[in-house]
């Protein structure tokens, strides 16, 4: 589902933006949703980076950067030269300075945004949320130079339509809904990363999937735990789960006898000519 739809209220509804409708940066507690996810993906993501040959000499840009790990770790960790960070409220990315780090606050679709060309450009579940994605793959590809990688890494959920009917399974089905209602979100799309990078001029394409395990405690159930109570609203309005649902699911995340797959992430890639 790509939603933009026109109809009256409803179309109200779903003309919301993520950090608007829903994941606002302003409530407490945001930015620890946030790391919970980056917990889970953050070395998988720096892995790639370096093995695409992130380092010294890069010039970097990490679009929609959130709170800032993967910017600090290119710097720390990979030791490219410098990284801009943008992202449409930076205000976790300006709680954490580092020498090399640049933060932009700017919408990234607004038709303006041209902040130069990078040897890598970035982006890691931000066009899930963009109604206007598509357009936004090419607009990247532009923002990389010539013998540089553009990596676009976005959330899979390998299980939700197939998987036995539970509460987490229902509530992970009513969250992607929801969100597709209130901001757009939509991951249908993404398992058609390489051949989108490939159709946009990119070379060398190609792409791998990340599931982090989900055990009582762990980050990635954390992270889950967080994100269904923060968009509770949203899930709820669904009618796919009540809220004793979701409270059943997030309970069920913390016992040594639940067992399921978590939603992923594919990361894609490809080379500028």
């Amino acid at each position: 589902m790509n939603g933009n739809p026109s109809g009256g209220g409803d179309d109200a509804r779903r003309a919301g933006r993520y950090g608007e409708a829903v994941f606002e940066p302003e409530k407490t507690g945001e930015d620890e949703r946030i790391n919970l996810g980056a917990l889970a993906y953050d070395d998988v993501t720096l892995n790639r980076l370096t093995k695409l040959g992130a380092g010294p000499g890069w010039d970097c840009l990490d679009v929609g950067a959130g709170t800032g790990t993967v910017s600090r770790l290119l710097l720390g960790r990979a030791g490219v030269t410098s990284v801009l960070a943008v992202d449409r409220d930076v205000r976790f990315l300006a709680a954490h300075p580092v020498p090399g780090l640049t933060t932009l606050e700017a919408d990234i679709t607004a038709p303006d945004f041209a902040p130069g060309q990078f040897h890598l450009v970035h982006a890691r579940f931000v066009l899930m949320h963009l109604r206007s994605w598509q357009q936004m793959i090419s607009k990247l590809c532009s923002l990389v130079a010539p013998g540089g990688v553009l990596v676009l890494g976005d959330a899979v959920d390998l299980t939700t339509s197939t998987a036995p009917t539970t509460a987490y399974t229902r509530v992970m089905r009513a969250m992607w809904q929801g969100l597709e209602e209130t901001i757009g979100t939509d991951v249908s799309w993404v398992p058609g990363y390489p051949q989108l990078l490939r159709t946009a001029g990119l070379t060398s394409v190609a792409a791998e999937i990340h599931v982090p395990p989900l055990l009582p405690g762990s980050p990635i159930s954390r992270f889950w735990a967080e994100t269904w109570d923060r968009s509770r609203e949203a899930i709820v309005a669904t009618g796919l789960a009540d809220d004793a649902t979701v409270g059943t699911a997030i309970r069920e995340l913390d016992s040594p006898d639940f067992a399921a797959l978590s939603p992923g992430m594919l990361t894609a890639w490809g080379t500028k000519s």
